[in-house]
Order: C-alpha cells, then sequence, then structure tokens
C-alpha cells in the first residue's frame, strides 16, 4: 500500500527531501509494490464503463493528439446525451501503429490509485493527481518536452525508456513571462529504463523523451504534484493582509505624486513586517494543509447524523489536517477543508486517529479515547456537516 509512510520509505524519507526534491531526478528500482495498484483489467474496464471525453482519455503520438473520430464514433442515446463511443478494433489500430494512450485523473475512479495519490500528498506537502499512460512500440507519443510541475513515475507492466535532459529555464511555471529557451543539445544526463515496480522521480523543467522501445508493451502511472511557488506565497501574503487598511484604501489613481508615493509605502511597510516573520513558511504551510478541501464524498445513507453504531468506518477526506492543543481552555482545535471546530480535550486521541488518513470505525475512535460511541458518532456527524469526514463504510 502505497500511504505517506510508504512513500516517504520508498523515495528515501528526509534525504530525498532535503536533496533531492525540486532539485534533480531520481531512479529508484524496485521501489514500488505494483500487486493490487492498477492493472490492463483495470483499464479495460474503466474504458468499456466511463464515459470519458477528450482529453480525459486521449491518443497522442509525435506530440500531436489524435483526432477522437480516428477511434470512436458518436453515440446518443434517447435522452439526447451524445459521447464518443470507442470502437476497439480501430482503438487497437492506432496504438498498435504507435500511439500513447493517456488517462487523466484515474485517482478519482480507481481506489488503490486515489490511495495512492493521497498518501503521496500527505507526503509531499501538495495536491495530487494520477495519469496513466499505455505505449505498445518504439515511437514517442509526445515527443521531447518539459512539465510545468514535478512528476512520480511508477512503471507498473513492461518496461519504458527514458531520456532526460536538464532544464533551460530554471523553474519555469504555468504562468509564465517566458518559455524555455529550444530543446537542449547534446547526449542525454540520463537514459533510464524503467521495469515494473521502478519509480522515477523528475522535477519540472526537466527535458524528456520516452519510448515503448523494450519489445514489450508499457503500462505506467505518473502522479503530478501542485507547484508551490514563490508568486503562490505572496499570494497567501495579500490575502492575510486584506484586514488592513492600507489594503483596503482606494488606490490614488488621479493623486499627486506624493500622495501615490505615501499609498505605495504604507503597503511596502504592510507587506515588509509579515515578511519579516522567520515562521511565514510554516504559517503558509499550516494553512494550505487545513484549507485544502480534498474530495467532497457523500456520506449516504446517515443525511441526518451518524447513529450510535461502533462498526460504521469513516475516514478524513481532505489530505491533510491539524489538531492544535488550546491547554488553558482545556479544549483542542481540529482544522481541516477549511473550517476549524473546538472539541473538548478529552476528544483528542479520537479526533488524531482521523488524521492518519486511514478509515477507523466509531467504535475504535471511542476506544481510543475512553468516550462512548454515541458521543463520537455527535462528534464525526459534526465534521461530515462541514466536508471533512465521511462514512466510508455503512455496515448495514
Amino acid at each position: 500500500m502505497l500511504d505517506a509512510a510508504s512513500w516517504a520509505g520508498r523515495l528515501g524519507g528526509d534525504k530525498f527531501l532535503a536533496q533531492t526534491y525540486h532539485r534533480s531526478y531520481a531512479h529508484i528500482p524496485g521501489a514500488a509494490d505494483t500487486a493490487g495498484l492498477f492493472s490492463w483489467d483495470d483499464l479495460n474496464r474503466i474504458i468499456a464503463t466511463q464515459r470519458l471525453e477528450p482529453p480525459r482519455l486521449r491518443l497522442s503520438v509525435d506530440g500531436e493528439m489524435v483526432p477522437t473520430h480516428r477511434y470512436a464514433i458518436p453515440t446518443t442515446n434517447r435522452r439526447a446525451v451524445t459521447w464518443s463511443r470507442i470502437q476497439p478494433s480501430d482503438f487497437h489500430a492506432q496504438l498498435r501503429d504507435g500511439a500513447s494512450l493517456v488517462l487523466d485523473a484515474v485517482e478519482k475512479i480507481h481506489p488503490a490509485v486515489g490511495a495512492a495519490a493521497e498518501g503521496l500528498a500527505r507526503c509531499l506537502g501538495t495536491s495530487v493527481q494520477a495519469n496513466v499512460y499505455a505505449s505498445w512500440t518504439e515511437r514517442e507519443g509526445f515527443g521531447r518536452h518539459w512539465d510545468d510541475h514535478d512528476v512520480v513515475v511508477v512503471q507498473l507492466h513492461g518496461s519504458k525508456r527514458w531520456r532526460l535532459w536538464g532544464m533551460t529555464r530554471e523553474a519555469p511555471t504555468f504562468r509564465d513571462v517566458e518559455s524555455p529557451e529550444e530543446e537542449p543539445e547534446g547526449d542525454p544526463v540520463a537514459d533510464l529504463v524503467l521495469s515494473p515496480g521502478d519509480v522515477l522521480y523528475l522535477p519540472r523543467g526537466w527535458w524528456h523523451a520516452v519510448t515503448a522501445d523494450q519489445g514489450t508493451e508499457s503500462l505506467h502511472l505518473t502522479f503530478g504534484t501542485v507547484t508551490h511557488t514563490g508568486a503562490d506565497l505572496m499570494l497567501w501574503v495579500v490575502d492575510q493582509l486584506r484586514a488592513s487598511l492600507a489594503l483596503r484604501r482606494d488606490i490614488p489613481r488621479f493623486g499627486s505624486l506624493a500622495e501615490q508615493a505615501d499609498f505605495t509605502d504604507a503597503l511596502r511597510r504592510e507587506v515588509a513586517d509579515m515578511m519579516a516573520d522567520p515562521r511565514l513558511v510554516e504559517r503558509w504551510a499550516e494553512s494550505i494543509d487545513t484549507t485544502d478541501v480534498g474530495h467532497a464524498i457523500p456520506s449516504l445513507p446517515y443525511v441526518d447524523g451518524l447513529p450510535a453504531r461502533g462498526e460504521i468506518t469513516v475516514k478524513l477526506t481532505a489530505p491533510r489536517g491539524r489538531l492544535t492543543a488550546n491547554r488553558e481552555q482545556g479544549t483542542v482545535t481540529f482544522s481541516a477543508a477549511g473550517t476549524a471546530w473546538d472539541f473538548a480535550e478529552s476528544a483528542a486521541p479520537a479526533l488524531g486517529t482521523l488524521l492518519t488518513n486511514q478509515p477507523t470505525t466509531l467504535g475504535e475512535m471511542a476506544d481510543s479515547a475512553g468516550l462512548e460511541v454515541k458521543d463520537v458518532a455527535e462528534l464525526v456527524s459534526v465534521l461530515i456537516d462541514g466536508h471533512a469526514v465521511a462514512v466510508v463504510g455503512t455496515a448495514l
């Protein structure tokens, strides 16, 4: 199981975070246990049962997307809803001739991949999307290119060749003032073949070319991480300062130069004072951890609170949360999914079980805190109403 602790161990723990993350690539052979993670059967089932319109499901060859009409036909039901239905023979022909298959955001529709994406998100402190890639030939699906986000690749089946080049523009972003320079010249800095269970970490901006040229079909998962830059930190700082009068005042567009200078000086002082806080990055990290809304999951059939049944299983829906003790008040604050709640100090052990992000029963939560199941059910019902927790096992 690729939970947060497992990801940390497989990637290299603190050494990876301190020396590799955002800095250089890392190839970790045999690092991932792929049993039960994602298979060809899973891919076939999803394609057969889901309405996956491009670009969610797409084929690409030589850096260009294959037109949908070459492998699917529009289908309309009696309610006039139209979607593209895959034609297996045409679909197979495109793949056989060199197209690569991409399925985006598979963590939304496959529980094991969703759990792995959630574990990586907790490990790295950022949101994660998982895409599936399948290839059959040495023809490149996407050409030599770079991504504006870091990726963690897990090879599932067969082999895939990755040729890597460094950055031609340091730390490129999605919203950038210019694109990286022309493609890098010379030999790649690494020429790797990933086998099942191998993991590859690649920072954003690194050029790479990928082919299935080892004589076997290839299936892999790419976990893409959301980038957090200095620009994001500054946007957060501005949000924190919106209560300040200096930021609420109107810009003196038609004022004198002296008035305009006084206005910008006031803004500069507010920002400078906040930026002088040595714990600013920690405060930002706590904020994004506790405001990430995660996945909105209903808790049917319990629309009017949870019954006091110890076997009901619940789980935190946000990837990260915080539990803070308020010793003077004798309370604890549970923060997740953009909301904070104050509970009695005695509830801390029960709330702590939720922060592991593993499914837990009301009975286990009650036992951990020495509480009655009905009290835990009431507590969790409050968190369900706040979209921070969901029932994942009804026990009906």
